[in-house]
């Protein structure tokens, strides 16, 4: 099997930022996404040491006497998968108290340890936090992307450029998963994903808590795949399983802290008063939830129902990552009203900035695909700074007052 290509991680550099001024640097995010092959490009030439948790003999003697393993550790050191040994974080906190020395501990963590307020809280002020996400679509092109800026400043020129078709479905279905992408067809990508869904929940959900029905997990994961870009209902989900609401409930956080699942927050406005405030659910990566769901990307370009919503995800998920890398921090709603009026991200930026994005799957964009645009402009009001149909056309055009129609593929080709 050909192994993972090496692809630039545009959060590099603020990894290095951030070894120079804080004692611990945490790398969380999904299994395989890429995070200690980071460590180990960014902490290699800087002399760390590598140990890793998932190895036995490790794992047991930090969870045996983890202040004795932290005092015998080297200077610096890389420690990989620390969400296998949470005692450990009393012994980092009382190490740096000691000597508090930047970039002293480089760790990296497949479970979120912001879900797990008495881990993160443990090295408050101490820690520093990354999010590193599978590979973005501008990561695989090598090349720096513009869109977020572009968006925020309604800097969008009037252009042409060519239509994906089937090659959109095929970037959906690959997903961003370096190991999977390397895989030399398709069949053996899908493979990689279901073998990936048993791996976590075997080790690293089993790791994280008390899973009664571990076997329901991937069928649950699968079954939320289908629901993704959709307002969660819980109901809807415990339904084909002999499981209590409370009981799926807490098995959708367990997914939650492992990455494969996440919540997208409503945006609130004084404004107005008539707004859902329930959570979209979206599943960690499109290409993960297409394999679960047995679709190729001919499948997936014939099957509209199904296009609409795994796109809309294939966009949340592009925009987290390059938002991930960005100097100014970037907050991820959904909008929809009592009405049904939607908009399917609302992104708010340093100063209460506020932009909104509509995905949509088809060819052409009218009029009336701006209407929750508009309907956000005018709750944000003077905060308002464009609002944007990402459609899969050929034209970037404007439609007055801030917003624009702008082909998908501007996402990753925006300089």
């Amino acid at each position: 099997m050909p192994s993972a290509p090496l692809f630039r991680r545009f959060v590099a550099p603020r990894l290095r930022e951030a070894l120079a001024d804080t004692p611990v640097v945490l790398i969380h995010g999904p299994r395989q996404c890429g995070k200690t092959t980071l460590a180990q490009r960014v902490g290699g030439p800087r002399g760390y040491r590598y140990y890793s948790f998932d190895d036995d003999v490790a794992r047991a003697a930090a969870q045996m006497d983890p202040a004795g393993f932290v005092a015998d550790l080297p200077r610096r050191v890389i420690l990989d998968e620390v969400q296998r040994v949470p005692g450990l974080f009393t012994a980092l906190k009382s190490a740096v108290d000691r000597d508090r020395v930047p970039g002293r501990f480089l760790l990296t963590g497949s479970a979120n340890v912001l879900l797990v307020p008495r881990l993160s809280d443990s090295l408050a002020g101490r820690m520093g936090i990354l999010r590193l996400h599978p590979l973005a679509q501008c990561e695989l092109a090598g090349r720096t992307p513009g869109f977020l800026d572009a968006l925020f400043a309604a800097s969008f020129r009037t252009a042409s450029s060519e239509r994906l078709g089937l090659a959109l479905a095929e970037r959906i279905v690959a997903g961003g998963y370096p190991a999977a992408l390397a895989r030399a067809t398709a069949r053996r990508r899908t493979a990689w994903y279901l073998d990936y869904v048993e791996t976590q929940v075997q080790r690293d959900v089993r790791d994280l808590a008390q899973v009664r029905a571990l076997d329901a997990l991937p069928r649950l994961l699968a079954l939320a795949a289908s629901y993704t870009a959709r307002l969660i209902n819980v109901t809807d989900l415990a339904g084909p399983f002999q499981l209590s609401r409370q009981t799926v409930h807490d098995y959708v956080t367990l997914l939650e802290r492992v990455f494969l699942l996440e919540r997208l927050p409503p945006w609130h406005s004084n404004r107005l008063s008539r707004l859902v405030k329930t959570p979209k659910l979206h599943i960690g990566d499109a290409g993960l939830a297409c394999a679960l769901l047995g679709l190729d990307a001919a499948q997936l370009h014939r099957d509209r129902a199904m296009l609409g919503p795994l796109l809309e995800t294939f966009v949340y998920q592009e925009l987290k990552r390059q938002a991930s890398w960005g100097e100014v921090p970037t907050a991820f709603h959904h909008f929809r009203d009592r009405d049904g009026v939607e908009v399917d991200l609302v992104l708010e930026r340093g100063g209460g900035w506020v932009a909104g994005v509509e995905v949509k799957a088809a060819a052409t964009v009218t009029p009336a695909d701006f209407r929750g645009l508009r309907k956000l402009r005018e709750a944000a009001g003077k905060r308002f700074a464009a609002g944007v149909v990402l459609y899969d056309g050929e034209i970037t055009a404007g439609f007055g007052d801030g917003l624009f129609a702008v082909p998908v593929r501007a996402l990753w080709e925006t300089k």
